[in-house]
């Protein structure tokens, strides 16, 4: 599996062409739940002054995500940014510390941050929750993969109960957990993970 990554670590990515000029940088990440991957990217100016641009970068224009920055061919491929914002969740509700619950109805903990592939596929692959466990017990930070049920109302996250079974307690062990989610899927013809809908994290 490529590289996963953090929603939340791309917000101030500097956005730079393949010129080398540094454009703007990353405000929002906007996902698609019903694509199961992120759309695009609101974007504000650089530098401290800096506002909200009226544009933004649509994901098939992102020709690379690195460690440092969102590379773009060039300028030409921002959109306005209603064509982003528009497809997002932005219309229904931010995901961040929305409530985890799944298909059988047990609640898992609330929503911290998106988990998506790194490169060029934009995939959402899970999400890092603030996990319940009783009430003698303090919150624990883990990692819990998505589903083919997913859904996001604003209100919460579906996600199948077996997904329960297989989350991590950091990303870099998350990887090997998702693989594994699908191969359980596959064997028991659950299917793979596929759409969830649209988020706008921060």
């Amino acid at each position: 599996m490529t590289g996963l990554m953090l929603a939340s670590e791309l917000h101030k990515r500097v956005v730079v062409t393949l010129g080398g000029e540094a454009v703007a940088q990353i405000k929002d990440t906007v996902f698609d739940a019903g694509a199961g991957r992120v759309t695009g990217f609101t974007l504000s100016g650089r530098g401290l002054l800096a506002g909200p641009l009226r544009r933004s970068l649509p994901f098939s224009g992102v020709h690379a995500v690195g460690p440092a920055a969102v590379m773009i061919p060039s300028e030409a491929v921002f959109e306005d940014r209603g064509a982003v914002v528009g497809k997002g969740e932005a219309g229904h509700g931010r995901v961040i510390g929305v409530p985890v619950v799944t298909d059988q109805g047990n609640e898992m903990g609330t929503v911290r941050d998106v988990v998506i592939e790194a490169g060029t596929s934009g995939r959402v692959i899970g999400f890092e929750i603030d996990a319940h466990e009783n009430a003698e017990q303090p919150r624990r930070k883990v990692f819990i993969p998505r589903g083919t049920t997913m859904a996001v109302s604003g209100q919460a996250v579906v996600v199948p109960a077996r997904a329960s079974h297989f989350v991590a307690e950091d990303l870099p062990t998350f990887g090997a957990q998702v693989e594994a989610f699908r191969a359980e899927a596959g064997r028991t013809g659950a299917g793979t993970p596929a759409p969830d809908e649209e988020g706008l994290t921060r």
